[in-house]
């Protein structure tokens, strides 16, 4: 093998590029050795071997990766994890699949990254994949999980064991923004004399920064200036019998991976080291503590969930929930989060319930109240071009389309977004195997130095090795958070009897409330917004707010109501705390220790430009995942994702930036340089 010089750490050169829809693949379909096969008229090259496609990634990929014998020796506890550069119709990815599902042990996991800058259509997809009958229950699974054409990271969960993280864009760009690492590449894509702009140093560059030791790859190709730019990045090459009637390909490894150098300027986010997580207490056993149970009992960790009342009995107790959100006129972090949720929890729950007993993705119509709305909209919808199947600007007359009732303004729609019920869906995640739910208040948290004790308010005492907080604005009551900025926010949703076959919305609306479509003979509607109260008591002025938000966003449809005989002097409802953070961002990650936070970062408040070099300290176990405000729907399935993998030692469902985003010792940070901590 050829020996490489040492490689330096690799940052990012890439400005995070705006939320925007891909172009799709453009194909031809041309007959070939195992039946039709798709051409790329983008790229003027074949997705795969025409001789016989499968048995060229067999050689290439799995082989020359050495992919059975590693599965079958993988006793670790974290997943073994291959990248990709080029999904194309997802052939490489079935076959290591098949190729786990044969070789690895029943405890082994297996974690897919792969890169992709013009997906397929669903279309295209299910037409390529056609062509492998034995295949068709795996396709079938995938295809149902395809997402949309949208830039950024999508986490589709194959089964209990497999995991696939589609990173749709350019392959450098999307490689370069991973957080996690690879223990074996499938360097593919279009061939280097088709694709140049893909096989550059800088691809090579993040592949190395973002591999185990010992991680190996394969290509088919042998070109030159692949062969330097993987030496120059570090790794080791030799040439190896191709396939077919290629006479070479290249196989490799690096041995000692570059230091990473992506976090010389944010030190405090460098993740902390992992540890013992056989069995993890969630506190709290809202949508945000349950998410982040049932994300860590799938992965096989035993999982005690503790609420001083039940699941679902605080603020994501209502009987219905919105699934919305509200993204920025200009591509922020915020809306990065939000989007990605938005499309994480839609392939989240038609997963866990395809039957949709607990939601429904009959969409949101987010309407524009006033001529400053309705312009904020329009510039949200020249800035990103995102896919009609995401988002769509509509008229009056189109709305009220929708809506199935008239309306008087337009908005924007969002067809895969729709209502959940939130209590229910609690519930069922409380009851996922692997979760034992502990009713009780968990007043302190010791840490033991191997892990955490947990007294509750009746004396008992529970042992863990990791903790999970999720208890909303409660959060700082724990000692190690008393420091974390949260407030309450009191919101009362209001309740109405309909009589039993009326019309009913079509869509949920929303405008400066909420009104999804009457469920159970009731109409909900609100709800109201009180920074820093904390009553949770039903209030009749909260009940009249909610009332008349109604009329003035939906008056056709309160007439209706009224001539049907609704009597809305018998209102119910229900009131709530919702937790906010000053970003209006939720925190998900690990708990920082302020106090060295703030003596290690203190000289940040006299020159932000310069960063001391000491990693970020963190309590040793302990996770939080709370500030989900009204849109917890949107945001917490995916921050229980990110909890779970970091716990587990695998790669996080988003980019580096977004997860440093999310991080909750971001305040401290920002405060610091502000100059608002002493």
């Amino acid at each position: 093998m050829s020996n490489p010089p040492s490689s330096p750490g690799y940052v990012s050169p890439y400005p995070l590029p705006p939320l925007a829809a891909l172009e799709c693949a453009t194909l031809d379909w041309r007959e070939d050795a195992t039946g039709e096969a798709p051409h790329s008229t983008r790229y003027e090259d074949v997705y795969f071997s025409r001789h016989d496609g499968r048995a060229e990634t067999e050689h290439v990929f799995i082989q020359h990766n050495h992919l059975p014998e590693r599965f079958a020796a993988w006793q670790a506890s974290r997943p073994f994890v291959i990248g990709e550069t080029g999904f194309g119709t997802g052939l490489n990815m079935l076959c290591a699949w098949a190729c786990f599902e044969r070789h690895a042990p029943a405890s082994a996991r297996l974690h897919l990254v792969s890169t992709e800058k013009h997906p397929l259509t669903r279309d295209d997809l299910e037409r390529a994949l056609a062509v492998w009958p034995d295949f068709t229950h795996k396709a079938r699974i995938l295809i149902a999980q395809w997402p949309e054409p949208v830039s950024g990271v999508h986490r589709l969960v194959l089964n209990e064991r497999i995991t696939l993280d589609l990173h749709f864009g350019d392959s450098a760009e999307r490689l370069s923004r991973l957080d996690g690492k690879v223990d074996a590449w499938f360097l593919d894509g279009f061939a280097p004399a088709r694709n140049p702009d893909m096989w550059q140093p800088a691809l090579f560059e993040a592949m190395a920064a973002h591999s185990h030791p010992g991680a190996t790859f394969a290509t088919f190709t042998c070109a030159g200036f692949v062969k330097r730019g993987l030496r120059a990045a570090g790794f080791n090459w030799e040439k190896v019998p191709g396939f077919g009637r290629k006479r070479e390909m290249l196989r490799g490894r690096i041995d000692t991976p570059p230091i990473d150098g992506s976090r010389h300027a944010t030190p405090w986010f460098v993740p902390p080291e992992t540890c013992s997580a056989r069995h993890v207490a969630v506190i709290g056993a809202g949508l945000a503590g349950a998410s982040v149970a049932e994300a860590l009992a799938r992965r096989g960790v035993k999982v005690t969930l503790l609420d001083r009342e039940a699941p679902g009995a605080g603020a994501s107790g209502n009987r219905q929930g919105a699934l919305y959100v509200k993204l920025a006129a200009e591509t922020n972090l915020q809306s990065r989060v939000y989007l990605a949720g938005l499309l994480h929890t839609r392939r989240w729950l038609a997963r866990l319930d395809p039957t949709r007993e607990l939601w429904q993705d009959g969409g949101v119509l987010q309407l524009a109240m006033s001529d400053k709305e309705a312009q904020r909209q329009s510039s949200f919808m020249d800035f990103h071009r995102l896919p009609t199947s995401v988002v769509e600007a509509v008229d009056a007359a189109r709305a009220g389309e929708l809506a199935g009732t008239p309306l008087s303004r337009g908005g924007l729609d969002y067809p895969g977004a729709g209502w959940v019920r939130p209590a229910a869906l609690c519930q069922r995640l409380a009851a996922t195997a692997g979760v034992h739910f502990h009713r009780g208040e968990v007043t302190s948290l010791t840490s033991t130095g191997i892990g955490w004790q947990l007294t509750l308010a009746n004396g008992d005492a529970l042992a863990a090795d990791q903790v999970v907080v999720a208890t909303a604005w409660q959060a700082p009551l724990l000692a190690p958070l008393a420091w974390l900025p949260l407030r309450p926010i009191r919101g009362q949703v209001s309740e109405v009897r309909v009589p039993s076959g009326m019309p009913t919305l079509s869509r949920v609306v929303c405008a400066g409330g909420y009104a999804p479509p009457a469920i159970d003979g009731v109409q909900c509607f609100g709800a109201t917004f009180a920074p820093g109260d904390t009553g949770t008591e039903l209030r009749e002025a909260d009940h009249a707010a909610n009332l008349a938000e109604l009329k003035r966003t939906l008056p056709a449809y309160v007439a209706v109501l009224a001539d049907a005989g609704v009597d809305w002097a018998q209102m119910d409802g229900r009131a709530a705390l919702r937790a906010a953070t000053p970003d209006k961002t939720p925190y998900a990650g690990p708990a920082p220790d302020a106090e060295r936070w703030l003596s290690d970062y203190a000289g940040l408040a006299k020159d932000a430009r310069r960063t001391p070099s000491v990693p970020g300290q963190h309590h040793r176990g302990l996770w939080v995942s709370t500030g989900h405000g009204s849109r917890g729907l949107a945001s917490a399935p995916l921050c229980a994702e990110v909890i779970a993998s970091r716990i587990c030692d695998e790669p996080l469902p988003l980019e580096r930036d977004l997860i440093d985003h999310l991080h909750p010792g971001r305040r401290l940070i920002a405060d610091l340089i502000r100059g608002r901590h002493g």
